[in-house]
């Protein structure tokens, strides 16, 4: 019996009569006339060149641009370049098969490109195209990734500096400033008093508040399996630590802290009986590490002392243990930056302009980086493992 042709299929049997498809509901957009002059431009490629616009959103057909092009590759059985949406937006990006050309980047250099906001589509697919036949896709991302750094740095150059360092004296110097990423630190000598306290308090056998570095040297090695087992014996410690703590809590703000070492007990505890993969066992330790901060600043306040400053995990893997360096972070293909901390490595990596270390999550078949996930379905994208919001262990409790 005969089946009908899957949408990949369909999308393939096109292409192999032109190398541009475009959706009915967007024949607008993009005019027979233009279609033509566009063909006869991209002949001139170094390599085959499809363009695909079809429409991509949550839940529908295809679910985002890696997948459609992906499959559409498979199915036509050629290499080359694929031109698509950028998932659910009308920016374009690029994948390819079988070479190099830059593709990516020059896809990413015209969505960034402030004169082709407006532009209509033909003319910035025609401008991705002239790109990738000149080869400097990435030589013109980077003349624009340039200019987007040099405006915001002009911008912020009348702002207050912040000074904090890192431990080794060789990291970023940059402004912490995400909503959720918690109490700052007040200044360079204060962040110094309380690292060493910290580690100080990990050394005391009896007295251990703080998580163990250890843990995360650890961690960062373990299989799935390990990883699992270690969480389970760290929410155990947290518990029978919670257990042996006596804290007055006669104080308002004593009162506050201890519901949120609690709190972040349960979360951590719901955390790992739901867990998943590694994701959501890194989110544990995140959880058992919020609960620790403010299990620490509960007792010192009840001794009438300041809080510690709570020491975030890093933000581009949590695994890596505490996140030493303050990063004004701007992801590849994008505009906006985020402020985030590090740990050392992440930190000297992206200010490499290499990929830092990232923890990965497994969304449709392939490994993204975990805050590339859709954040309406993890809490660690939504949240940055609670660097971008001050309301994880909220939203754990509530069942996100």
């Amino acid at each position: 019996m005969l089946t009908d042709p899957s949408p990949g299929e369909r999308l393939a049997a096109a292409l192999r009569r032109s190398p541009i498809h475009v959706d009915p509901s967007l024949a607008s957009a993009l005019p027979t006339a233009e279609r033509r002059k566009l063909i006869a431009k991209l002949k001139k490629a170094p390599a085959p060149v499809f363009v695909v616009l079809v429409p991509i959103v949550k839940g529908g057909t295809w679910a985002d641009a890696d997948q459609l092009a992906t499959v559409v590759h498979d199915r036509l059985g050629r290499d080359g370049i694929f031109i698509t949406f950028d998932d659910a937006t009308e920016d374009l990006t690029a994948r390819e098969w079988g070479g190099d050309h830059q593709a990516r980047d020059a896809a990413w250099a015209v969505t960034l490109d402030r004169t082709m906001d407006d532009a209509p589509l033909a003319a910035r697919l025609s401008r991705i195209a002239d790109l990738i036949i000149s080869g400097t896709g990435k030589q013109e991302y980077d003349r624009i990734s340039a200019e987007i750094d040099k405006r915001y740095n002009a911008r912020h150059s009348a702002e207050p500096k912040d000074t904090t360092q890192a431990d080794d004296g060789g990291g970023l110097a940059l402004p912490l400033g995400a909503a959720g990423a918690g109490a700052a630190v007040a200044g360079v000598a204060g962040f110094l008093l309380w690292r060493r306290r910290r580690m100080a308090s990990v050394r005391r056998e009896g007295d251990a508040l703080l998580m163990p570095r250890t843990v995360f040297a650890t961690a960062s090695r373990a299989t799935e399996d390990q990883l699992r087992e270690q969480a389970s014996r760290e929410v155990i410690a947290f518990g029978e630590l919670l257990d042996e703590t006596t804290v007055p809590t006669t104080g308002e703000r004593t009162r506050v802290l201890m519901a949120r070492a609690l709190d972040a007990y349960q979360a951590a505890g719901k955390t790992l009986d739901a867990a998943g993969g590694v994701p959501d066992l890194a989110g544990v330790l995140v959880l058992l590490d919020q609960g620790r901060d403010a299990l620490s600043s509960a007792q010192a306040v009840a001794k009438g002392r300041p809080e510690v400053p709570p020491v975030p995990l890093c933000f581009f893997n949590p695994l890596h243990g505490d996140a030493t360096n303050r990063l004004d972070w701007r992801p590849i293909g994008s505009r906006e930056r985020l402020r985030v901390q590090t740990c050392r490595a992440c930190a000297r990596a992206a200010r490499d302009k290499q990929t830092p270390d990232t923890l990965t999550d497994r969304r449709d078949g392939r490994d993204v980086p975990y805050y590339e996930a859709d954040p309406s379905k993890s809490v660690w994208a939504e949240t940055g493992y609670g660097q971008l919001r001050d309301d994880l262990i909220h939203r754990i409790l509530r069942g996100d």
